[in-house]
C-alpha cells in the first residue's frame, strides 16, 4: 500500500517504523500512535516493521513521526 485508502469513512495508510523487534515495542508505537486525534486502530507488526493506522481523516505525517519519536522509535515513512 503506498497512499492511503478510503474505506467507509475512514483512511488506512501503513507506514515504516525502524527499530521495532517484539511486542512490547509494538505496543509503544501502537498506543502513542492511538493517542492521535481521529485514530481509530493501530497495529505495528516488528517483524516487518510496519503499521498500519485506520483514521476518521488523513493524518499530519508529522504527528504520526512525534508519536514514533515519543515511543523512541524512527517512523521511516509510509510503506
Amino acid at each position: 500500500m503506498t497512499s492511503p485508502t478510503d474505506t467507509q469513512g475512514s483512511v488506512t495508510a501503513v507506514y515504516k517504523v525502524s527499530g521495532m523487534s517484539c511486542g512490547h515495542c509494538e505496543g509503544a508505537v501502537s498506543s502513542e500512535i492511538s493517542e492521535i486525534p481521529g485514530v481509530s486502530s493501530v497495529k505495528a507488526i516488528a517483524a516487518t516493521g510496519e503499521v498500519t493506522v485506520v483514521s476518521a481523516a488523513p493524518l499530519d505525517e508529522a504527528a504520526v513521526r512525534a508519536a514514533v519519536d515519543e515511543a523512541g522509535f524512527e517512523l521511516v515513512g509510509k510503506a
